[in-house]
């Protein structure tokens, strides 16, 4: 099956992308004219949440982006990222927190709800992950030392943690490739000790993360007294800070 796009200034159709297959409930696309990024540049759209009332901008562009990303490749932005700005980034490292980055490209099946009843039946979406040396090397540092591994973020979570699967120990060691990491109640964290996160949808696998990292029980109060108090969820929402359960411990 053919998807045809039309040209910006005519009826003619200029980009042309072939289905070449299935994967869970999303399609395989292929470009047979033109690039998959010159069609994301010319007819995608900024996914704003639905409480911002209006067509995306061009200032959409360059604020649905983290001031630290480097890469083209994610179909969104790692939202917990979206509350650090060059002068909170610099006040960290001022009073000697350091940093380090990983490279995770979100896809789509990010926002694909579970829809199994017994949630060890769901097929994870697979997202293309970069963890190396340099940030491998920092982390053991720090857990060395006797700090604290906070992820900004459940895209770092699942770097770290998809790193350190890699071998029996679950040390964290450089990895580059695909992750279909699926992390749910019961599931125990080995790299990450804390961190900063959005206030997820139902039925998503970050809320199944997150309840995993620090209790379903807390998760659930934390999400009341977010609805209590009108917090704001998805992409533009406001963030939590979330330490691991005892049972983690």
């Amino acid at each position: 099956m053919l998807l045809v796009t039309p040209d910006d200034d005519s009826d003619v159709s200029e980009l042309t992308l072939r289905v070449t297959g299935r994967e869970g409930a999303l399609y395989a696309l292929s470009p047979e004219s033109g690039s998959l990024k010159e069609m994301m540049r010319r007819f995608g759209h900024m996914p704003l949440p639905p409480y911002i009332d209006r067509q995306d901008t061009q200032e959409d562009r360059d604020r649905y982006q983290t001031v630290y990303a480097r890469r083209e490749g994610a179909v969104a932005a790692p939202t917990a990222g979206l509350h650090f700005d060059r002068p909170l980034l610099d006040a960290l490292e001022a009073v000697g927190i350091q940093r380090t980055e990983v490279t995770l490209h979100v896809g789509a099946g990010t926002f694909q709800p579970v829809r199994v009843e017994d949630i060890k039946d769901h097929v994870m979406h697979r997202e293309y992950v970069e963890v190396d040396q340099g940030c491998c090397d920092a982390v053991n540092a720090c857990r060395e030392r006797g700090g604290r591994v906070i992820a900004v973020g459940t895209t770092a979570v699942r770097s770290l943690e998809s790193a350190a699967r890699q071998n029996a120990e679950r040390l964290l060691t450089p990895f580059q490739g695909d992750t279909d990491i699926f992390l749910y109640p019961g599931c125990r964290f080995h790299i990450v000790d804390a961190m900063i996160t959005n206030f997820h949808l139902p039925e998503s696998t970050l809320l199944m993360l997150v309840s995993a990292f620090s209790g379903v029980e807390t998760i659930r109060r934390a999400y009341a007294s977010a609805i209590e108090n009108r917090y704001r969820f998805f992409s533009y929402g406001d963030a939590m800070f979330l330490t691991k359960s005892e049972a983690q411990s």
